[in-house]
């Protein structure tokens, strides 16, 4: 069996990589790729010969039908590349070159070369606009109507997915992450970034810019979760998802005062004051579009798992320090 995961030189594709070698048997492999090679992961130095590292610039055609021919088979392709919220608001030509034209070409080379293989594709809560307060959406009782050029990206690649599944093109399923905090590793272009950096950086000892309102309500989830509803994904059998590929993934609502201090009580009232309130109006105005409350229930039918806490996600990350 092989798998690839494109967009890994990022935190969530390098745990995914780890995850999934860990998880499965010695004869899988996993190709990782990226528009620079990534790394081997840390935590699967040991599988280092089961695992694949390859550069590819997936805007180029002839990159992409060097990475997915008939001669290179998949059972699972995960499809996790893209440019992030902020980077797509601030340049809408680029957002569309990687996060539609790009994917819509992956999507179209492995119908002709391998048709109904398996596709994961992370899509995003970013395809639904505002919801009126107190709102709980689900799957069914809220049209996505993005309030982003990354949300609505996402959305067009999601009915693709969708679409293409119908007709037995490919085996698609579209998991729309919450935020993912505490992310490791370095700031990223996703206007949600700040959620980890106000966390992980004090924890370096570095100050940390909170660019919003600390009664700003999110829907996020830790990385363990994550990396673990990723992997649940390509175990689903296709006839439980019905006539939608699209799936919200668990999560929880803190707002980023909860966040704070659940900094301040795992980390300490040092780490806490390394926090910088500094308002800004561009990353507010995406993360305000952004509706902070979700229904579970549809996905934990199909088997994904539940967030921790706040407080727990913290002391998983803060583990690492001690």
């Amino acid at each position: 069996m092989s798998i690839l995961i494109t967009g890994a030189g990022g935190y969530v594709g390098q745990e995914l990589a780890a995850g999934l070698l860990a998880s499965t048997s010695s004869d899988t492999t996993v190709t990782i790729t990226d528009v620079v090679q990534p790394d081997v992961p840390e935590a699967a130095k040991q599988y280092a010969s089961r695992l694949t590292c390859v550069r590819a610039d997936l805007t180029s055609s002839q990159e992409v039908d060097e990475l997915i021919s008939t001669s290179r088979k998949y059972e699972t392709v995960y499809l996790l590349h893209g440019i992030m919220s902020s980077g797509s608001e601030a340049n809408f030509e680029l957002g569309i070159k990687v996060n539609l034209d790009s994917t819509r070409y992956i999507l179209d080379r492995l119908r002709t070369t391998q048709p109904g293989v398996k596709v994961v594709f992370t899509s995003s809560l970013a395809v639904y606009g505002p919801a009126p307060p107190g709102f709980l959406i689900n799957e069914s009782n809220f049209p996505p109507v993005p309030s982003s050029s990354y949300g609505s990206q996402k959305l067009i690649i999601e009915t693709l997915v969708n679409d293409y599944s119908r007709r037995g093109f490919l085996d698609g399923r579209s998991v729309r992450l919450p935020t993912v905090t505490v992310r490791a590793g370095k700031p990223t272009q996703a206007a949600s970034s700040f959620a980890s950096d106000i966390i992980r950086e004090p924890f370096h000892g570095k100050k940390a810019i909170l660019p919003v309102g600390k009664e700003t309500e999110m829907w996020i989830c830790s990385p363990h979760t994550i990396i673990r509803n990723l992997m649940h994904a390509r175990t689903i059998p296709k006839e439980a998802f019905g006539e939608s590929r699209s799936v919200n993934l668990p999560g929880l609502k803190v707002s980023v005062q909860e966040m704070l201090d659940a900094l301040e009580q795992v980390g300490g009232k040092e780490r806490r004051a390394l926090v910088e309130e500094k308002y800004d109006a561009a990353t507010d105005k995406i993360v305000q579009s952004w509706t902070p409350q979700f229904s579970n229930e549809r996905a934990f039918k199909l088997g994904f798992s539940a967030d921790v806490s706040m407080l727990e996600n913290i002391q998983q990350f803060a583990s690492k320090f001690v």
